[in-house]
């Protein structure tokens, strides 16, 4: 099915599996720390054990899939676009099927970062915080694409979309974090 290393962490099916093969490692890293924690005497130890692995666990496969190189990478220079909504509407206008994998894709790329960073650091509890984190994070992935040479387009759209994401989600979780958002931090 997949032949080599390439087939395995250089393509987008396999990282897709990879993620579910470690899924029980995450859970045990969950576990691992909860109980070293609770040992310890710290409150809210699987809370604080579950949003640290589920940042990473929820957020890397993402970034790695889009640090993918293209079929030219290091061959041609870095494209960018820098026009707010030019890509999104491109693509809109493209295959039913490829607009909602670009969009979803995008919107979950730190949606783990949106649900969990405000149940593990007190201090990012709040949308706007949680926006200007994503919107960082993005650039910053957008900007290694292009300074890579990935042979991907460095898009604005593709921040808007992927801090959009981070923001519905933290929306989503704010029942959970808000209680939280008032209590001294456990770290």
């Amino acid at each position: 099915m997949l032949q080599g290393w390439h087939g395995w962490v250089g393509t987008f099916t396999g990282v897709a599996l990879i993620t579910v093969a470690v899924l029980p490692l995450a859970a045990l890293a969950v576990w691992a720390l909860a109980r070293r924690r609770s040992a310890t005497g710290t409150t809210s130890a699987w809370r604080m054990s579950l949003a640290e692995v589920g940042i990473v666990y929820g957020t890397v496969p993402w970034v790695w899939m889009i640090m993918l190189p293209g079929a030219q990478a290091g061959a041609v220079p870095g494209r960018v676009s820098l026009v707010p909504l030019k890509d999104l509407l491109t693509v809109v206008a493209g295959e039913p099927l490829t607009v909602t994998v670009q969009v979803v894709g995008n919107l979950l790329v730190f949606a783990a970062l949106g649900v969990f960073a405000p149940l593990r650091f007190a201090a990012l509890a709040s949308v706007p915080r949680i926006l200007a984190l994503a919107a960082g994070c993005s650039v910053l992935v957008e900007t290694a694409q292009y300074v890579l040479r990935l042979d991907r387009v460095s898009s604005v759209d593709d921040v808007l979309l992927n801090t959009a994401g981070a923001g519905l989600a933290a929306l989503a979780s704010r029942r959970w974090w808000r209680t939280t958002a008032g209590s001294a931090w456990c770290g």
